[in-house]
């Protein structure tokens, strides 16, 4: 038998203000996307905001349904937009906004299981990694170097 060990690196900033300016943009695309949100059943709403490598911002909203499995996270939607929009353009990073509906006040948003997946094929199909940027439980911003590094046992072929 033999233990190893997975560590994953990431930076986290206290606000908004010691963001870089293109992930100060990148969040308030997020932000913005957020409006959009059709979340009539959590009042959940997220906003996600990918940067692509020519400098275009794609972005998206979680999109629910009654039937619940029906429904859609923002950060797929984006993913998903991306793809059909602009095939050939790898995505650089990813900014998920997220709050209570009629609040500023953040909520944590990490990706979830589905979501992380889509982005392991996404890296997988662009042959290169892209940053993730989200706030944790105490508002702080998060930004991660990668999909993988999210979800280290991947089920990719």
């Amino acid at each position: 038998m033999k233990k190893e060990q997975i560590k994953v690196e990431y930076t986290i900033y206290n606000s908004i203000e010691e963001l870089s300016s293109d992930y100060q943009e990148l969040w308030q695309s997020a932000l913005e996307a957020r409006k959009f949100s059709h979340s009539p059943y959590s009042n959940f709403t997220v906003g996600a905001a990918i940067e692509l490598d020519n400098g275009e911002i794609i972005t998206g909203t979680n999109q629910e349904n009654a039937s619940f499995p029906a429904g859609l996270c923002a950060e797929r939607t984006a993913m998903y937009r991306a793809g059909i929009q602009a095939p050939d353009q790898k995505f650089k990073k990813i900014a998920i906004a997220a709050s209570r509906k009629d609040s500023n006040q953040l909520a944590s948003a990490p990706p979830c299981g589905g979501c992380r997946q889509v982005m392991l094929e996404f890296e997988k199909r662009h042959q290169q990694g892209f940053e993730l940027l989200f706030t944790d439980a105490s508002g702080k911003f998060i930004v991660i170097n990668k999909p993988t590094d999210l979800f280290p046992f991947s089920f990719v072929f």
